[in-house]
């Protein structure tokens, strides 16, 4: 704990200002995907239940509680462009973040780096008044500027892996609402 506050203490601002950075951009990939991935699961289970009444013949047309219900609800007659537009829109609420953990994803290893680059600077500046330097002195001042890409890397890595998790997650519902689109469009030719 004493090394911790030590590194605090010994850093410049500008260090401390992108771990802070990146301790907000670690805390929100967290929350837009704990956010996400429950909407995208309960969407999905949503429509599966929805799609297997459809295709077991249970059911004329989608549940209630389907995301293309409404836009269905509003028409005598359900059409290709309506079923797109309530596919669409449903994918882009569904959706809303992933944005943010791809930018949070590209940039946090260059925010990283970039207090590296600022403590190795300090330190050089540092030996420089001094009038003798060893390895023994400059090496964990260098390892003390490393931790700033480590904290970089540790937070792409989850925003990626969170954003690829996701984005499959919307592929999922993007294909169940395909798929009930498809059967109710059926239906509609064999009525016809």
């Amino acid at each position: 704990m004493s090394s911790l506050l030590d590194y605090f203490t010994d850093s410049s601002a500008i260090t401390i200002f992108v771990l802070l950075l990146l301790s907000i951009y670690f805390i929100a990939t967290f929350w837009v995907f704990f956010d996400r991935f429950y909407i995208l699961n309960s969407r999905i289970t949503s429509e599966a239940k929805s799609l297997k009444a459809l295709y077991t013949g249970q059911s004329k047309s989608v549940a209630s509680t389907s995301l293309i219900f409404t836009y269905l609800s509003r028409v005598n007659t359900p059409n290709k462009a309506i079923l797109e537009a309530a596919s669409s829109d449903a994918i882009r609420v569904s959706t809303k973040g992933l944005t943010w953990l791809s930018i949070i994803a590209s940039t946090s290893p260059f925010i990283g780096l970039f207090g590296t680059v600022i403590g190795i600077l300090e330190t050089f500046s540092k030996l420089g008044t001094q009038s003798s330097t060893s390895l023994n002195v400059v090496a964990p001042a260098i390892s003390e500027a490393l931790v700033a890409t480590a904290a970089g890397i540790a937070v792409a890595i989850f925003a990626y892996t969170f954003h690829l998790i996701l984005k499959r997650k919307a592929y999922e519902l993007s294909s169940l609402l395909s798929s009930q689109s498809e059967v109710i469009l059926s239906q509609v030719n064999e009525e016809l």
